[in-house]
């Protein structure tokens, strides 16, 4: 059979089981199998018994609904590559736009204080926002914790050589000697009520870590961790950014200013509009 003919076997499959973008991880499928770019793979005419048979498979669990992310291995994240599979929370496209806040905010510090500001990634999983600081703010000193043992191993693989501090444990009780020292913090938490399990995506809630997606009967339980944390961290003036559901735009906001310890409260849209993450300025 031709690739040609493969694919469109492939794609009416994935179409067929409800994914999403079944050309695209088609032809992602059929990249990783021929180890070239989407592009190159376009242009193969034919595949060995090995490689169909390569190809066949991971389709049919993709077919099952395993993330593409876990079945290639790795994901794109701002400039940086990351490595993702079972155990560890697969990073999302929208939380590039709070990545992005935080290399902001470290330039702002630079230019107005130290040479080397300080920035700490709070429940950082895969390490992919402490990797994207580390690489566009190339300047700063960035520290990274996660509680999970699983996570922690992508994340130290994905951190390698980027000079980031990667710390296993509870964030609460992280990084006690930076303490009033700290110019940005940034989360991405978990923040999904565990009565929603329903309404989430079945490749999230059969897929990405339980300790990643449920945080108590609201979904705010770990962002209220994380407004602490950030107020212990910060010094006055630092700015923390924290993610929430595009559900809790008021919500996850408000955390922060009725506690009485922020200005500049604010909430921030994603690339699609939505709201994404609140940010605030400690007293």
């Amino acid at each position: 059979m031709s690739v040609a003919a493969l694919l469109v076997t492939a794609v009416g499959d994935l179409a067929a089981a409800g994914v999403a973008s079944p050309r695209f991880d088609a032809e992602a499928l059929l990249a990783h199998v021929l180890d070239v770019s989407p592009t190159r793979a376009r242009g193969v005419r034919t595949l060995t018994a090995e490689q169909q048979a390569a190809f066949a498979s991971l389709v049919r669990r993709r077919v099952a609904r395993e993330p593409l992310q876990y079945l290639v291995g790795s994901v794109g994240f701002r400039h940086v590559e990351i490595a993702v599979g079972p155990g560890v929370f697969i990073p999302r496209p929208e939380t590039e736009v709070l990545a992005g806040w935080a290399i902001d905010q470290l330039a702002a510090a630079r230019h107005l204080g130290p040479a080397t500001p300080v920035a700490v990634d709070l429940c950082t999983g895969s390490g992919a926002v402490a990797a994207a600081v580390a690489d566009e703010a190339p300047y700063a000193r960035v520290y990274a914790v996660e509680l999970s043992p699983d996570a922690v191993e992508y994340a130290a693989r994905n951190l390698s050589g980027t000079g980031v501090d990667l710390r296993q444990g509870n964030i609460s009780e992280a990084l006690g000697e930076l303490d009033g020292c700290v110019d940005v913090v940034v989360a991405n938490p978990p923040y999904i009520p565990v009565t929603a399990y329903e309404s989430v995506d079945i490749e999230a809630r059969t897929h990405d870590p339980a300790l990643a997606l449920w945080s108590g009967a609201d979904g705010l339980d770990m962002i209220r961790t994380v407004e602490r944390v950030g107020h212990r961290l910060l010094r006055a003036g630092g700015m923390v950014g924290c993610e929430h559901a595009d559900v809790q735009g008021q919500s996850a906001p408000a955390i922060f200013s009725s506690s009485g310890r922020w200005d500049d409260v604010r909430d921030h849209r994603d690339l699609a509009g939505r709201p994404r993450f609140a940010t605030a300025r400690r007293v």
